[in-house]
């Protein structure tokens, strides 16, 4: 047993009838670490976070979650807590009544987290004592952390934890996370936003029809990635565009327009080529405002990969 990683899976895989729901996977997740999932509609990604809680059972391959195999039956693995297609609420209970409900259900475990503390931990306690069928979808969202963090888990496994977030409950639930992964608790989050992942995950795995597509740290899939086009910004707009196109491997991408009322260049180019033209605009004396990807090197890798993995079915 490897007490190292909070997950290791080799050669996972899952069939309904025919269909091969997810090939042949392979997936390290070390303690303390935040791992995004992401894929289309039909990858695998809910299929995968059900077999890591124990919702359902590969057909074949090993999966050891917390160094510990998992066997055959259906049940979460000591140490594990999550929610896949939203939490599983009672609208009739209040926020407090609902956790009271699921830590008699789970022990002395769960109630040892304090059913109080973790209401303040998703920033829950002023509608305690509200009932869950007039939440909005974010406080539901939060609520179903809470009752995932009732056991104090050292894996939390989470299926679209942000949906219906605003932008401070989004905030609350990245800090919740963030400290969870510091004090050692390995988090598999899933997501179709990728700005939260890329907030949040410090590796990702992407899937594809079932199969793996890319698994590793942001920045080597930044650096793998082909072209981006990037949004630029400068004091000068007339200079950075002819000393861009003055600089091997940029492109100038004419149809930049504007970007909130200021004249914007977007430029097409490798990261090593873009490290170049920003020495070379500092030089010249252009101050650089901004410098951004038009769409972030995850989403491109995304639509890039995944594509291309349909491409040969």
């Amino acid at each position: 047993m490897d007490t190292r990683f909070a997950i290791r899976a080799r050669g996972i895989t899952k069939c309904f009838g025919d269909v091969v729901a997810i090939d042949g996977i392979d997936l390290d997740l070390a303690q303390g670490q935040i791992h995004g999932l992401v894929g289309p509609n039909g990858a695998g990604k809910t299929t995968l976070l059900g077999l890591l809680l124990g919702l359902a059972v590969a057909d074949r391959g090993r999966l050891e979650i917390l160094g510990r195999p998992v066997g055959r039956s259906l049940a979460a693995p000591d140490g594990v807590a999550g929610f896949v297609d939203g939490p599983g609420l009672y609208p009739s209970l209040t926020a407090r009544q609902n956790l009271a409900a699921l830590a008699a259900l789970r022990g002395r475990e769960a109630r040892a987290a304090g059913i109080d503390d973790v209401l303040d931990q998703v920033g829950l306690t002023d509608v305690a004592d509200d009932r869950a069928r007039g939440f909005s979808l974010g406080m539901r969202q939060r609520l179903g952390l809470a009752a995932a963090l009732l056991t104090r888990p050292r894996l939390l496994v989470l299926d679209e934890p942000s949906n219906g977030l605003d932008p401070a409950g989004k905030k609350h639930v990245h800090g919740v996370l963030t400290r969870l992964a510091a004090d050692g608790t390995g988090v598999v989050l899933s997501s179709h936003r990728m700005d939260d992942l890329e907030a949040l995950c410090s590796e990702v795995t992407i899937l594809a029809t079932g199969r793996i597509v890319f698994s590793g740290p942001l920045s080597k899939l930044a650096a793998e990635n082909s072209e981006l086009d990037y949004r630029l910004l400068t004091s000068d707009p007339q200079a950075a565009r002819a000393l861009a196109a003055d600089t091997a491997g940029i492109g100038v991408v004419d149809d930049a327009g504007a970007w909130h009322g200021a004249e914007v260049l977007v430029v097409r180019a490798l990261v090593p080529a873009l490290d170049e033209l920003v020495v070379r605009l500092v030089q010249g004396g252009i101050a650089v405002r901004e410098l951004a990807p038009v769409v972030s090197p995850l989403e491109a890798a995304f639509l890039s990969l995944t594509e291309q993995q349909e491409a040969v079915r």
